[in-house]
């Protein structure tokens, strides 16, 4: 299959906070057994926790070729450290580090910092992704051969190949360079959850992938439509956007039908759709999905992680890969060769060139 056909499943394993790394390693491991693109870890100001930036820095070690997604809320944190986090997750992942950027709009979760007032959806989801540009400004800011780390001169960085980003935007100004080296990946994989309608011109403008939720095949396919035409509108390849259907499963009673095209199942917090089913059922749903060009692929949030996740590697993804329609081994070592994207170039590297009429 081509990287434009090809079937995409990522996962969540967060759930009900736990504060052993071992148990988010050990279900990292099982999503990587199933060859799935990357998991995710939701995370949020309200939500208690450890957070998981951290922890996925410290699942990347034990893990060898999946993706490493967490939530990282833009609302009341520095860009600059924002993006320097990410940068360091794809170092220690070698090339695997994602991230979802989301935003904070309560105001509980504003009196926690006490700098201001909670904002209209409208102007976090416009600075968030001002956060989401900033960052890839900042990953671009080293060239990739920047390091020098010549002994005999005690040169370690050619400073012409370092450069200010020099960004204003409507909450934040960010000078640069950043202080992290340009990650493997070039710039780590930017997720965003295009649920609202502004969050949706975020994750056209910004987003590598974007989850959608969806309760029919046609429901996705044109809000996919509508996501990458946007994007094209901004001057991007569309073909270059990976979009996921976001689905909470519950796969507990292997014996139960699933609910009639989804349209009668219940509505989860923060706008999910629900699935409950057996894993033969939700690789049929899957498979139906992706053949009509609804998706690229789905985000698959187990209702009960330690049960759930089992069964769908060992049960749906098995019989996917059993029907030749999703890959039996990871394509590569990063996540953007997981998801057939290419590594983008530095944008001031070719600046540097061009000024000095090479």
């Amino acid at each position: 299959m081509s990287a434009r056909t090809s079937l995409h499943l990522a996962a969540e394993i967060g759930g009900p906070p736990h504060y052993d790394a071992g148990h988010y390693l050990r279900l990292a491991r099982l999503a990587e057994d199933g060859a799935l693109d990357y998991v995710t870890l939701g995370d949020s100001f309200a939500r208690p926790g450890p957070d998981a930036l951290a922890v996925l820095a410290r699942v990347a070690p034990g893990t060898d070729r999946i993706g490493l997604v967490p939530t990282v809320t833009t609302t009341h944190t520095e860009p600059f450290h924002v993006s320097s986090a990410v940068a360091t997750l794809d170092w220690v992942s070698r090339g695997r580090a994602g991230w979802q950027a989301d935003v904070s709009t309560t105001g509980a979760e504003a009196r926690l910092f006490g700098r201001r007032a909670a904002a209209p959806p409208a102007e976090l989801w416009r600075e968030a992704g001002e956060v989401a540009d900033v960052s890839g400004r900042l990953w671009d800011s080293w060239e990739d051969d920047a390091e020098i780390r010549d002994a005999a001169t005690g040169r370690f960085i050619d400073r012409d190949k370092l450069h200010y980003v020099d960004f204003e935007g409507s909450a934040f100004t960010v000078k640069g360079p950043a202080i992290v080296p340009r990650p493997p990946q070039g710039r780590p994989v930017t997720v965003l959850d295009a649920t609202t309608a502004p969050a949706r011109e975020a994750a056209a403008r910004h987003a590598d992938v974007v989850h959608i939720r969806a309760t029919t095949p046609e429901q996705a396919a044109a809000v996919r439509d509508e996501v990458r035409t946007r994007a094209a509108a901004h001057g991007r390849d569309p073909e270059n956007l990976r979009v996921l259907v976001a689905l909470t499963v519950d796969l507990g009673d292997a014996e139960t039908a699933p609910e009639p095209g989804l349209e009668s199942g219940p509505r989860l917090a923060g706008g999910g759709t629900y699935f409950r089913g057996g894993p033969v059922d939700l690789a049929d749903l899957i498979a139906q999905w992706h053949r009509s060009g609804a998706a690229d692929g789905f985000h698959l949030t187990p209702i009960t992680p330690e049960r759930d996740l089992e069964r769908i590697v060992n049960g749906t993804v098995a019989l996917l890969q059993h029907r030749s329609l999703f890959r039996t081994f990871h394509p590569g070592g990063t996540l953007r060769e997981h998801l057939g994207l290419p590594r983008p170039a530095s944008r001031y590297a070719g600046v540097r060139t061009a000024a000095k009429g090479v």
